[in-house]
């Protein structure tokens, strides 16, 4: 027991006291890694690697580096390595991957052309809308009618009287079996499509011209605007009002909804746009410029992140509602011009391009003007891909079809026109295109 006490430590004192300090446990070094006149240094921080090392006599290191010097014999493993080192770098520089295709080249310009010619109201017309299965389009007037057309051919369907006054706005529901109609006899009207007869009873709230519709994405509800300054909004099946929005301080111009039926947006005279929720009646946001130009339509955009008004000013503007400017009122991100908009309300809408024989799709901004003509703007651009000239008085409405490249537009000259791009369009071999009458003569 006592030889055991008596036995010297791993470590003697004397190089501890040599050193001047206690250090720590040392982990298993081989010799060479731990040369004897080793400065201090190493001792509080690891030793550097051996590729660094300046010990003269390390064998092992002297040996490492003549050995990198010295070529390589060449054994199968290593030859197939490098073989395959070097045959991937170059091919990761030089080949692309296969996913990575260049981006076509954007049109300039659009080549719509006149196929239809519809005549049959006695008035001006003040919307035309394509049914969301493209099957008809619809216009109304302000000889109080609405008349129903085959969308491909022409013919007329159905003319629907009901209404005591002229109709202002028309709207479909979203299984295009039922259309309802706003009047300046301040009703709400139901239509059953495939007959063409109206709902007994009509939606009475308003107490003035009803100038703007819309069907919820689910077509339980409907919301309209009126010249009262208000916004309603009506449950489908009971016909009674759900909820009202005291709305703005001047007639309410246009009104609609977001794909997914939370949102509503409205517009006014007073300027503003506004736009609310669908289950609160809470007013989301406010956006106005800084002209407060009266506002006269406004859509969302498909997307469902802009919405695109119309205003007096000769303008169409593209907002974005979600983000901010500095004064907290969302952003004009894109001003279309070249139109003529000072009098009347005009509507107009969204549209693409390309996609068939290209590999992209854009998307268009579609509109009338009170000169007569429709202009087509790249909405991302601001250019101006087409414009169609046809119609001799203004253009208070313009639609474009859900699945075709198709365009309807409706005049104050009594006239629906429809209009397609060029490859479905009827020539007479002179290369001027020439439309088709629907055989009604303007009365």
């Amino acid at each position: 027991m006592d030889a055991a006490r008596d036995s010297p430590p791993k470590r003697r004192r004397e190089e501890e006291d040599q050193d001047g300090y206690q250090s720590p446990p040392q982990k298993r070094r081989s010799r060479s890694r731990t040369p004897p006149d080793a400065s201090p240094q190493y001792r509080l921080a690891e030793r550097p690697a051996r590729r660094y090392s300046r010990s003269p006599d390390s064998d092992e290191d002297r040996r490492y580096y003549r050995d990198r010097r010295s070529p390589r014999p060449r054994t199968r493993s290593t030859s197939r390595s490098r073989s395959r080192s070097t045959s991937r770098t170059p091919a990761r520089r030089r080949s692309p991957s296969p996913s990575h295709t260049p981006p076509a080249v954007k049109p300039t310009s659009l080549h719509y052309k006149p196929v239809l010619a519809l005549h049959g109201h006695k008035k001006g017309i003040t919307t035309v809308k394509f049914s969301p299965d493209g099957r008809y389009l619809a216009s109304a007037s302000s000889d109080c009618t609405i008349k129903l057309w085959d969308s491909s051919t022409g013919h007329l369907e159905h003319t629907l009287e009901g209404h005591l006054a002229g109709i202002n706005t028309i709207t479909w529901s979203p299984d295009s079996k039922i259309l309802a109609s706003g009047s300046d006899d301040k009703s709400i009207r139901l239509w059953d499509v495939a007959t063409g007869q109206p709902h007994p009873t009509p939606f009475i709230g308003h107490h003035n011209y009803v100038y703007s519709l819309c069907f919820s994405p689910k077509g339980n509800m409907l919301v309209s605007g009126s010249y009262d300054e208000a916004v309603y909004l009506w449950d489908v099946r009971s016909g009674t009002i759900m909820r009202s929005l005291p709305a703005h301080s001047d007639p309410v111009s246009a009104v609609d909804f977001v794909r997914d039926g939370t949102l509503i947006t409205s517009c006014s005279h007073d300027g503003l746009i506004r736009v609310w929720d669908t289950a609160t009646g809470q007013c989301l946001r406010t956006l106005v410029h800084e002209d407060n130009a009266p506002v006269t339509s406004v859509v969302f955009a498909p997307n469902g992140k802009y919405v695109l008004a119309w205003t007096l000013d000769s303008c169409v503007r593209l907002w974005d509602y979600v983000g901010e400017n500095v004064f907290g009122k969302g952003k004009v991100t894109k001003t279309y011009q070249g139109h003529v908009n000072k009098t009347f309300s005009l509507s107009g809408a969204f549209g693409t391009y390309g996609g068939e024989k290209l590999p992209d799709m854009w998307a268009f901004v579609v509109s009338g003007s009170e000169d007569g003509n429709i202009f087509l703007w790249d909405v991302s651009s601001k250019n101006v891909l087409q414009t169609l000239e046809g119609h001799t008085d203004a253009v208070l409405s313009v639609d474009t079809h859900p699945t075709e490249r198709v365009i309807a537009s409706g005049s104050l000259d009594r006239t629906v026109r429809i209009w397609r791009e060029k490859d479905g369009s009827a020539s007479n071999g002179n290369g001027k295109e020439v439309p088709i009458t629907n055989g009604v003569d303007a009365e």
